[in-house]
């Protein structure tokens, strides 16, 4: 496929609708407050930001550590500096001083590492990591890469994580940038759940750079959090997390220095989340500078959306954000094609920022890994990743891509089963459209009425997200399956469509592995002769590496047709293209002004009304109001639904709209 620009729908099979009402014009994300998404908890609670402040507590944690710490400050250290400097110069010396100083002197939590100068002599910097275990326990050192390749640097920090054990040294290595681990307090009650649970609202953030930050501040990594699913970057969204053993004080004390981060709600729990352990997301999205040929038109696509529902399509974003979807990446690999899926990943794309495209073009001309490292961005994640195995291995391509981690190299191979499901999924439509079920179909059963039941287990990929996995995922979860694992599986036969046993909504097809069957009608085609295209079998796997065959992938299901959960809309009428139409949760919290909007006292004139699974009846449109702003002359269309954590809304607005969800022509309507 060429890179001549970002990914249309039509690229990843999204073709089709389920109404034939004509779409009309409105801009999706003008402004990041225009997509809010609230986590809904498995108990069906959606989860919003009600409170910023630690809640009393009957207890204080004691870390070992820290007093530790103040214990070995209490005394002088000039003695040891002056050893330092014999052994490392009086530069580093100097450094260490002001160091030491900060630390004794300085109130702040944060104080900055120091870099020691450059050096080949790795027998020397041996001689001075052992120096600050032996004298300066309190400090602790790694080695970080020098100004070119045949030098190394020594950086020193404050050990925010005790003392060194084992082969601890060589992970710190590895670990790079990331924060020393302190692991929570040492000393911790025990009638006291050891996991901190809080609600993390964020704005125009990634759930893992969010994360990232929190650990950063708190001096732990980002794997002591927990979550149950990935949030939109492009939104403000409240969803649960858990930290283990941290005070709720303390992180409520973050929130005077956090930008677009609240944290709030916190309580403590015995077991930390896990990704999956949610039902879904309830979605606020504000559709702007609509434009339509009445009111009327709007309101009949609303309700046919509350009624009728969407096609379950897997959104652009599973296909990533530039303009090389995943799935080609994911193809290549299950070809066993290593250098071809390398080059996917590495080579020069277009429309990147332009630091970006001269790192990629400077490997693609010089081969140079240390220079291109040099100038890679840290949040390209397998780009680094690779290059980083392949200077330690050179030529060794496969083991460059199992370099890159698990959950984001396990996307590739599941973009592209969702390339196939969207394309099945849009040719089931064109041949049998989307209000009945036809002989040969799949669908869920109810209870066990027929004997040709096939059970398949859940896909074992269900909850993977990655540290970039918020592009790919957007404001859908990693799950792609709407019920559990040993679920019951049949094809329709001519007595369950006489009897009326199943109805469009039961329908499903499969995310193609080794334990799904599929559909007994024209559909199943479409993922065999789509796949042998991408030169590609189904059924037999051309090399042996387990997780990039397609027959070592259990596969799953997922459902063709989606209605949105208590589905609401109302129209608004505005002027200033930055005026706030939707409340966030922090909003509400500060008890922000009310919403600027020409709404009457009563439901019945407001144009707002909710709609469950029967659809309801068409609302009125808002009047015009005499006493408002005469320059309010712009309309937006205001939803409100909640959708299972494997669907994506932006397929539920496609359907509204008969457009293009794509950032690309969205940033143009904007434009």
């Amino acid at each position: 496929m060429a890179t001549t620009g970002s990914v249309d729908e039509s690229d990843v099979g999204i073709l089709c609708y389920v109404s034939n009402l004509p779409g009309f014009r409105g801009i999706l994300k003008q402004r990041y407050a225009d997509f809010i998404v609230n986590e809904v908890d498995l108990d069906g609670n959606v989860i919003h930001l009600t409170s910023l402040e630690a809640p009393p507590e009957s207890f204080q944690v004691v870390d070992e550590r820290e007093i530790k710490l103040s214990d070995e400050l209490s005394g002088n250290y000039e003695s040891e500096i002056e050893s330092f400097r014999v052994l490392a110069g009086d530069s580093n010396a100097e450094l260490l001083k002001d160091l030491v100083d900060k630390i004794t002197s300085s109130s702040e939590e944060s104080i900055s590492p120091i870099i020691l100068s450059p050096s080949s002599d790795k027998a020397h910097r041996t001689a001075v990591h052992n120096y600050f275990k032996e004298k300066l326990k309190f400090l602790v050192t790694d080695t970080v890469d020098g100004p070119d390749a045949s030098t190394k640097c020594i950086r020193v920090r404050v050990n925010a994580g005790g003392q060194s054990k084992g082969n601890s040294s060589r992970k710190r290595k590895e670990r790079g940038d990331k924060p020393f681990d302190s692991r929570g307090a040492t000393s911790w009650p025990d009638n006291v759940g050891k996991f901190l649970r809080f609600h993390l609202y964020k704005e125009n953030k990634e759930t893992q750079e969010a994360l990232g930050l929190l650990g950063k501040m708190l001096g732990i990594q980002s794997k002591s959090f927990g979550f149950s699913g990935t949030k939109d970057k492009r939104a403000v969204s409240t969803q649960r997390v858990t930290v283990f053993k941290q005070s709720a004080r303390r992180l409520a004390a973050l929130n005077e220095k956090l930008f677009g981060i609240k944290l709030g709600d916190f309580c403590y729990v015995k077991e930390g989340l896990l990704l999956g352990q949610l039902l879904g997301n309830r979605f606020t999205v504000v559709l702007r500078d609509v434009i339509a040929d009445s009111e009327d038109s709007i309101g009949a696509a609303a309700n046919s959306l509350g009624k009728f529902g969407f096609i379950n399509y897997f959104g652009l974003q599973r296909f990533g954000s530039s303009s090389v979807p995943t799935h080609l990446v994911g193809a290549a690999l299950l070809r066993g094609e290593w250098m071809s899926a390398l080059s996917i990943i590495l080579d020069p794309r277009k429309g990147e920022k332009n630091d970006i495209a001269k790192a990629r073009e400077y490997y693609k001309e010089s081969g140079d890994i240390e220079g291109t490292l040099r100038q890679l961005p840290r949040h390209l994640v397998a780009e680094r990743a690779i290059l980083q195995c392949l200077k330690k291995h050179p030529g060794n391509q496969l083991q460059a891509l199992k370099a890159i981690p698990r959950t984001l190299r396990m996307m590739y191979v599941h973009s592209y089963q969702s390339y196939l499901w969207n394309h099945a999924a849009s040719v089931r439509v064109k041949k049998y459209g989307a209000n009945q079920v036809v002989v040969g179909d799949l669908v869920y059963c109810h209870g066990d009425k027929a004997p040709d039941v096939v059970r398949t287990d859940s896909c074992e990929y269900g909850n993977d997200t990655s540290g970039d996995g918020g592009d790919m995922l957007d404001e859908a979860s990693g799950m792609d399956l709407p019920v559990g694992g040993n679920t019951p599986v049949k094809v329709v036969t001519s007595e369950d469509i006489s009897s009326s046993n199943y109805t469009v909504d039961d329908i499903i097809l499969p995310l193609p592995g080794s334990r799904v069957i599929y559909p007994a009608n024209d559909v199943a085609q479409v993922f065999e002769e789509l796949a042998k295209k991408d030169g590609i079998n189904l059924k037999e796997s051309v090399h042996n590496v387990k997780e990039f065959s397609i027959t070592s992938v259990t596969g799953g299901y997922r459902r063709v047709f989606q209605k949105p959960i208590d589905f609401e809309w109302e129209l608004l009428r505005y002027g200033d293209s930055t005026e706030a139409l939707a409340e966030t949760d922090l909003d509400i919290i500060l008890k922000s002004k009310p919403l600027a909007s020409v709404e009457a006292k009563d439901d019945k004139s407001s144009g707002c009304q909710s709609f469950h699974e029967d659809g309801g009846s068409a609302p009125t449109h808002a009047p015009e109001d005499p006493n408002s702003n005469t320059t309010a002359t712009k309309i937006a269309l205001k939803l409100g639904l909640t959708l299972p954590s494997s669907c994506y809304a932006t397929m539920a607005i496609r359907e509204l709209l008969k457009t293009s969800t794509s950032v690309a022509f969205h940033k143009a309507l904007n434009n």
